[in-house]
């Protein structure tokens, strides 16, 4: 069970963004779907820690992450959360290898030998034990976002959060990522959190979507039985609501 209420503002000198979000489900792959600037990114970086809560919760299974109603507030690291972004954030003067183990290894510790299983298992099972030892300036798009992946699952998370894993692909690299990324939830089975202005993502990969704008769930669509796709078409926008979802994107950039 995924449990999140999340209330909290970003802000300039000239305007504010107001999130309130909630959402609640045991489906497996859930996608926040929108326009850009509604919010879905950060919701994401909220639920890891990433951002200040004013309110709100993020339960995983009945454990808080996050709860401040009870004062729970668990730091990045100790919340179990794979985290992909949207343009993968790989370091480049790393080997593959060592973007994959970069979670598990700090300056005072190294590798121990059953991370280090972990990491040759996850290059292996994403096809990358030719490319370990290559930079990321040497990857294709594709390979990159494999090596971006594998680092989100080398840490046995609870959840995935993916921020628009397909937006920095070809589109003809998109359809067989998705069935790749869909193998890859499936057998190490974690639940996976989507965010997606392409509705294309969700049919492929969703089994329960939300519509989001304007810093808020608009809509509640279940997708596991192939249906509904439809539904998720987003209804107009205010001019206002544009003007504040450019604010955002500015903000985020």
């Amino acid at each position: 069970m995924i449990d999140v209420r999340l209330q909290l503002s970003v802000s300039d000198a000239r305007r504010r963004f107001d999130l309130d979000i909630a959402f609640a489900t045991e489906a497996p792959f859930v996608a926040l779907y929108g326009p850009s600037g509604a919010g879905k990114s950060l919701t994401l970086q909220a639920m890891a820690g990433l951002l200040p809560v004013q309110s709100g919760h993020v339960k995983l299974n009945g454990r808080a992450l996050l709860d401040t109603a009870s004062g729970v507030n668990l730091p990045p690291e100790a919340r179990g959360v794979g985290y992909l972004f949207q343009h993968y954030a790989l370091f480049p003067h790393l080997s593959v290898r060592d973007n994959v183990a970069f979670g598990l290894t700090s300056w005072r510790r190294r590798l121990k030998a059953g991370d280090a299983a972990r990491v040759d298992e996850l290059i292996e099972s994403f096809g990358l034990t030719a490319l370990a030892r290559s930079r990321p300036a040497t990857l294709s798009g594709g390979q990159q976002q494999r090596v971006a992946l594998a680092r989100a699952l080398a840490c046995n998370p609870q959840v995935l959060l993916l921020d628009e894993p397909f937006a920095a692909l070809h589109p003809m690299l998109r359809e067989q990522l998705r069935d790749e990324l869909r193998a890859v939830r499936e057998r190490w089975g974690i639940p996976a959190i989507m965010i997606t202005h392409d509705l294309d993502d969700v049919a492929a990969l969703a089994h329960r979507a939300y519509l989001v704008d304007g810093g808020c769930v608009t809509r509640e669509v279940d997708l596991s039985d192939g249906t509904g796709r439809e539904l998720l078409q987003p209804q107009p926008s205010r001019p206002e609501d544009e003007r504040s979802r450019q604010w955002l994107r500015a903000q985020l950039a």
